[in-house]
C-alpha cells in the first residue's frame, strides 16, 4: 500500500478529443436523435453539453469572464448540483437551434483550445474549480483537470453507447478515469464510524482496474493504492460496473448484484453510495 498520488491527465485530452470527433463525424441524421443514458438527452444534446463545459472552462478560467452569480444561495453540494443542472439545461435547450454540422465544427475548435489551456496549468497550484463530489473546498489543478477528463470521457461513452460504437476502455484512457472516480471514497464514507486501523479493500477487475484501500486513521478515512493485507472488508467488482456505479449509470441494487463482498458486508456495501460526478 502507498498513499494515493496525483493523476496527470492533461496530455490525454488531444487523444480524447480526436476520438470524439471521429464518432461525431460518423453520426447519421438518425444517430443525432438517438436517446442516451442521460435521459431525456439525445446524442445531440450530450454533444451540446460537452461544448458547454468546454466553453465555460475557456471563458471563465482562461479568459477571466466573471462566473455568473447563482439566483439563489448555494449552501450545500445539493444546491450546487441544482444550480449546475439549471445551467446545463439552459444551454442544451438553446443548442436545439444549432445544426449537428455546426456543433461538430465548433467542438473541433474548442476541444484543442481546452487541451492547450489545461496543459499550461501548474498541476500543483490551487484549482479554479474544487472537486465538490470528493468533498473538496479547495483542490489542486491536477485533480480538477482529472475531473474534467472524466466528464469528457463519460459523456463520450454515452454517445458511443447510443450509436453502437466501441467504448473507450483501453487502460491508457480508462485507468485514470477509474483512479479519479475512486477519490470519492473518503467522502462517501465520511459518516461511517469504525475503529482506527479498520481497512476496506476495493478491487476493480479488468485491464484498466486496480486496488485501493480505505483505512480509518484518527477518526477520518484515508485512501491508499494497493491492498491492505488484513482488511475488515474486501469488495470486488469489474471495471464496467465501477464506472457506471460512480456515475449513476446503474442503480445501487444492480451494482450490488455484480459485486462480491467478503468480510464485513455492511462496511463494504457502503461503496454503493459513491457518486463521482455532480449529480
Amino acid at each position: 500500500m502507498k498513499h494515493t498520488e496525483p493523476i496527470y491527465t492533461a496530455e490525454l485530452f488531444p487523444q480524447l478529443h480526436a476520438s470524439l470527433m471521429d464518432v461525431l463525424r460518423d453520426c447519421t441524421p438518425d444517430d443525432w436523435n438517438r436517446p442516451t443514458a442521460c435521459s431525456p438527452w439525445t446524442v445531440k444534446d450530450v454533444a451540446a453539453h460537452l461544448l458547454d463545459t468546454q466553453v465555460r472552462r475557456l471563458s471563465f478560467h482562461r479568459d477571466g469572464l466573471p462566473v455568473l452569480p447563482p439566483d439563489r444561495p448555494i449552501d450545500s453540494v445539493r444546491d450546487l448540483t441544482n444550480y449546475l443542472d439549471d445551467l446545463n439545461a439552459q444551454w442544451v435547450t438553446a443548442a436545439q437551434r444549432v445544426s449537428p454540422r455546426l456543433l461538430v465544427e465548433i467542438l473541433d475548435s474548442t476541444g484543442p483550445q481546452l487541451a492547450e489551456f489545461l496543459a499550461t496549468l501548474d498541476p500543483n497550484q490551487p484549482a479554479f474549480f474544487p472537486v465538490a463530489w470528493a468533498g473538496d473546498e479547495i483542490s489542486l489543478n491536477w485533480f480538477d483537470i482529472a475531473r474534467e477528463f472524466t466528464e469528457q470521457w463519460l459523456h463520450q461513452q454515452h454517445i458511443r453507447e447510443a450509436v453502437g460504437q466501441p467504448l473507450l476502455t483501453e487502460p491508457a484512457m480508462m485507468q485514470p478515469v477509474l483512479d479519479t472516480f475512486m477519490r470519492a471514497l473518503p467522502y462517501t464514507y465520511r459518516d461511517t464510524n469504525a475503529k482506527d486501523g479498520t481497512a476496506i479493500v476495493f478491487i476493480v477487475t479488468g485491464s484498466a482496474g486496480g486496488a485501493w484501500t480505505l483505512k480509518r486513521r484518527a477518526k477520518t478515512w484515508a485512501l491508499y493504492t494497493g491492498s491492505d493485507p488484513a482488511p475488515s472488508s474486501r469488495v470486488t467488482l469489474d471495471q464496467d460496473t465501477t464506472w457506471r456505479l460512480c456515475t449513476k449509470g446503474i442503480s445501487p441494487a444492480e451494482a450490488q448484484a455484480r459485486m462480491v463482498v467478503e468480510g464485513d458486508r455492511p462496511l463494504g456495501l457502503g461503496m454503493l453510495k459513491m457518486v463521482s460526478i455532480m449529480a
